[in-house]
């Protein structure tokens, strides 16, 4: 049984089996229509529990059709259906869900609750995305850029704006996959020192650097993020605003990266905000791709948490 929690919790070698799986189903469904099942249904007879505590749009639908697709079953549950933690332990949780269903998959704010509830469950579990990370997001990341441009080990990736759980699963990814990185975003604002000494360790070089039209110079990959979360006060979404107005990607700054390179953006985006539309829509832009590997990534993540 393989837990999908993080990216730096995986073996290199597993992740880039979980790439290549990907690349391959997402081929072989070339010319089909979008509704139509794999021809292979490893999925079949298994049931799925997709957990929610926040909102989601990507997430829960390339889940949902993905489990579908390989002839599996899915169960959508909502935070306010179950009350994570209140009344009934994580623990229990885990413990019962794990008498009903194969797989869960949870999408949630604490990383606490991921980590209880993959300690306690007897199926596989997969971070759909907590407060400090999101792994499935990188990993389409990752397919996406290698479909366009080959292999990203050696490249360079430029993540401007906000340090947040998506930056920090780049960050585990430059150390797993073997490219550099650099953050360029405020100092309020870094990826968490632990995530970059790690990423360290394993031999990529990761900068911090202020001046984000340095930051870009010869990137081959250039990446953002919403820079507020619709939890935010308007005073705090005021602020962070201030904050980052100058990381913004727009034509200038994208000028300022390789010729080739790649834009970026996990989506949902704030046009005008953390990057332009003339950015967004350019030739530069994979987010559609992007967001449409989502589906093939996690249909590879969730066959290697089963063995398939």
């Amino acid at each position: 049984m393989n837990h999908f929690l993080d990216i730096h919790k995986t073996d290199p070698a597993a992740l880039r089996s979980i790439i290549s799986s990907a690349a391959a189903m997402k081929s072989a469904r070339a010319g089909r229509s979008r509704g139509a099942p794999d021809d292979d249904q490893p999925l079949a007879g298994q049931m799925v529990a997709l957990i929610f505590e926040k909102p989601s749009t990507r997430t829960r639908v390339s889940f949902d059709v993905g489990v579908r697709q390989m002839g599996g079953q899915t169960m959508l549950l909502s935070g306010q259906e179950m009350q994570l933690g209140h009344g009934e332990t994580i623990a229990d949780t885990a413990r019962v869900l794990s008498r009903y269903v194969d797989l869960i998959m949870i999408r949630t704010f604490d990383e606490s609750v991921l980590i209880e509830m993959a300690e306690y469950a007897d199926v596989p579990v997969i971070n759909g995305l907590t407060d400090r990370t999101h792994p499935c997001q990188i990993m389409a990341d990752i397919l996406t850029y290698e479909e366009h441009r080959g292999p990203i080990k050696g490249k360079k990736v430029v993540w401007s704006g906000d340090g947040n759980n998506v930056c920090a699963s780049f960050v585990h990814a430059a150390g797993q996959f073997g490219f550099d990185m650099v953050f360029t975003g405020p100092a309020q604002l870094d990826p968490e020192p632990e995530f970059v000494a790690a990423a360290r360790r394993a031999g990529v070089q990761i900068d911090i650097e202020r001046d984000p039209h340095k930051a870009v110079d010869g990137a081959d990959l250039v990446v953002t993020d919403t820079w507020v979360s619709m939890h935010d006060s308007q005073s705090t979404k005021e602020r962070r605003h201030n904050m980052l107005r100058p990381y913004q990607v727009n034509e200038a700054l994208m000028a300022a990266a390789r010729p080739d390179a790649l834009f970026m953006h996990c989506l949902p985006a704030h046009r005008e905000e953390e990057a332009t539309s003339a950015v967004m829509d350019g030739p530069h832009s994979v987010v559609f791709d992007e967001a449409e590997n989502r589906l093939h990534a996690q249909k590879a993540i969730m066959r290697w948490c089963l063995g398939l």
